[in-house]
């Protein structure tokens, strides 16, 4: 599969596990999948939903900071990717 650059996670919400996520390039669609790399940060998530700015959105894109759930601990400065499949 490949990646493709999407952004980076801004901040974590511990409590409903959620990442702001600033779009720096590309879009992002609810279903597709992303990836979290960083210092000890690597797994990759499904969107099952996202927000921006307290709105439930299908569709984001660069320049959006956008919020999602996400299934694992992330950190300001991770990166984030868009994973297409083959």
């Amino acid at each position: 599969m490949a990646e493709r650059k999407l952004g980076e996670v801004v901040k974590y919400f511990a409590k409903p596990s959620v990442a702001a996520v600033k779009i720096e390039e590309g879009e992002l669609a609810v279903g597709e999948s992303v990836k979290f790399s960083g210092h000890t940060t690597d797994f990759v998530d499904v969107i099952q939903s996202m927000e921006v700015d307290n709105k439930s959105v299908q569709k984001a894109v660069a320049g959006d900071f956008i919020g999602i759930k996400v299934s694992g601990r992330v950190r300001p400065g991770d990166e984030v990717f868009k994973v297409i499949p083959d």
